[in-house]
């Protein structure tokens, strides 16, 4: 596994920060949480590819201060292993974000939750494939509970509602930015041993490169962005919590403490959303959540556990 980058003092509170994996997950989630609430409400001011491309563009702009001391030392690692860093630049920055913005405009939120709730999956499946990591039997549990209590939350606790569910091409499309960053995520301990400022800035700085043909298509086909309060305000979202300090987070997490053992934190993605709506839309509390967010937070203890598999 990768050596992390060195991280700043532990007496301070970013260095107390940086070493707190378990609370930068969920950080994660939470902001993650709050960037698909968003991409379902402004889905008719922003194209998705576009919206996209800004978002990678201006996280690199907002780090590269920051990030060219580091970026000019490291530029040797980046080389040896660029094929690697373009591939975490596809599969984590550029092909899963655009798709599931894209997505967002097809599918019903049920939906979109429920196939959140898979990511896990898809993590362990491809830290199996590639590197022979299997799930302890404590990361398996721990997944099939908080997985449980996600669709507690999300059926309102009738899990017959299940059959009634029909899945379209919206749903496929979300599915597939899942299947993406499962492998992004598989492969974020295999990455250079970089500063993480260098990390991100190369990383988005590349997928929003790849991303440029697919921001002119919606342009020549008039689908424009509309420039008013909510697009500034969600942009300005965007750039901040879901994109630079959540993926800053969230390799730092994984770093800590391995794609398996940090993939049940997505779970939380589903329970902060449903929580925000009961914050910000009015809706009621019930005793279906209460059993919903129990299970999810022991599924998440138990699977975030130190175990025997190699990591």
């Amino acid at each position: 596994m990768t050596v992390p980058a060195p991280a700043p003092s532990a007496s301070s509170p970013a260095g107390w920060l940086t070493n707190q994996p378990y609370l930068l997950l969920s950080l994660t989630s939470l902001f993650w949480a709050g960037n698909i609430v968003l991409a379902r409400h402004v889905g008719s001011h922003i194209p998705p590819i576009t919206m996209t491309t800004i978002r990678w563009f201006g996280v690199f702009f907002i780090l590269l201060p920051f990030a060219w001391p580091h970026l000019r030392r490291d530029r040797p690692a980046l080389r040896a292993q660029l094929p690697l860093m373009l591939l975490l630049s596809l599969v984590g920055f550029a092909f899963n974000n655009a798709i599931s913005y894209w997505a967002m405009q097809y599918t019903e939120a049920l939906n979109a939750l429920l196939i959140q709730s898979s990511g896990p999956l898809f993590v362990a499946l491809w830290s199996l494939v590639l590197f022979g990591v299997r799930l302890t039997a404590a990361q398996a549990a721990g997944i099939v509970i908080s997985l449980a209590g996600v669709l507690t939350i999300i059926l309102r606790g009738d899990f017959a509602a299940l059959a009634g569910i029909a899945f379209n091409k919206g749903d496929v499309m979300f599915a597939s930015s899942l299947v993406s960053f499962g492998l992004y995520s598989a492969l974020i301990p295999r990455r250079p041993k970089i500063h993480q400022l260098s990390f991100i800035s190369f990383t988005t700085c590349c997928g929003a490169l790849m991303l440029l043909p697919g921001a002119a298509w919606e342009f020549c086909n008039g689908t424009l962005l509309t420039l008013d309060a909510l697009t500034l305000a969600t942009l300005a979202y965007i750039l901040v919590f879901p994109s630079t300090l959540a993926y800053l987070f969230f390799n730092r997490g994984v770093a800590l403490i391995g794609p398996n053992r940090a993939a049940p934190f997505f779970h939380l993605v589903p329970v902060f959303g449903s929580a925000m709506a009961i914050l910000l839309l009015g809706e009621k509390l019930r005793l279906f959540h209460l059993i919903g967010y129990a299970l999810v937070l022991a599924g998440v203890v138990i699977a975030s556990r130190q175990g025997s598999a190699a990591k």
